[in-house]
């Protein structure tokens, strides 16, 4: 069986790597390409109660549960069929259900630490780093924070200040050394889009 393409997608919060990410998976068929969040793999948090859940740093590489993340790709790359978890932003926990995913040629890891882990970074063939001006990815996670996941202005606000920024600065700003191909403007960069996307095709042909 021939190896998937691993290909991942990092930058900071609301950088637009899931909208890179989506259009990507948009300009091919559904039996082709698959989608592994990191968000995916937060740590199961079913011990802890609710006050203390709401103290987990999610920014932080520890919040991530990387050894399922990396048993499962490699599941993935030998043909085998995963379950992937389900995150419940507002419980602060996975849920009991799954998700199944199957083997493709093309795999999209995406996530804000997919290139911390050196065990993960080295699975990867393509590895992207998505750069946005901070001023456009705060407003991008407050909307989506408010929206999608139930948080208050001032909550927001507050994570970002004294946990998102810092731990963009420590954790994920120094990742784009290792990436291939750096991207500004997320999702708007439609030239960058395409010539990835003609990149990928190309590779699938060999």
């Amino acid at each position: 069986m021939k190896k998937p393409i691993l290909i991942g997608i990092t930058g900071g919060t609301g950088s637009g790597k899931s909208t890179i990410a989506k259009e990507i998976c948009d300009r091919f068929d559904e039996d082709c390409i698959a989608m592994i969040e990191q968000d995916s793999y937060y740590k199961c948090q079913s011990n802890l109660s609710m006050e203390e859940r709401c103290k987990t740093n999610y920014d932080h590489p520890d919040a991530f549960d990387n050894d399922l993340l990396i048993s499962h790709l490699e599941a993935l790359i030998n043909g085998k069929i995963i379950n992937k978890p389900i995150y419940d932003f507002e419980a602060h926990d996975r849920k009991d259900e799954t998700i199944k995913v199957e083997p493709r040629d093309i795999i999209i890891v995406e996530g804000i630490l997919v290139l911390e882990d050196a065990r993960i970074r080295n699975m990867l063939d393509i590895k992207i780093y998505v750069d946005t001006d901070a001023d456009v990815r705060i407003v991008r996670r407050l909307l989506r924070d408010i929206e999608e996941r139930g948080r208050t202005v001032k909550s927001v606000i507050n994570q970002y200040l004294n946990v998102v920024r810092p731990m963009h600065l420590q954790f994920t700003e120094p990742t784009k050394r290792y990436a291939d191909i750096i991207i500004p403007e997320g999702g708007e960069n439609k030239v960058a889009i395409d010539v990835l996307t003609a990149n990928i095709k190309q590779i699938l042909q060999q």
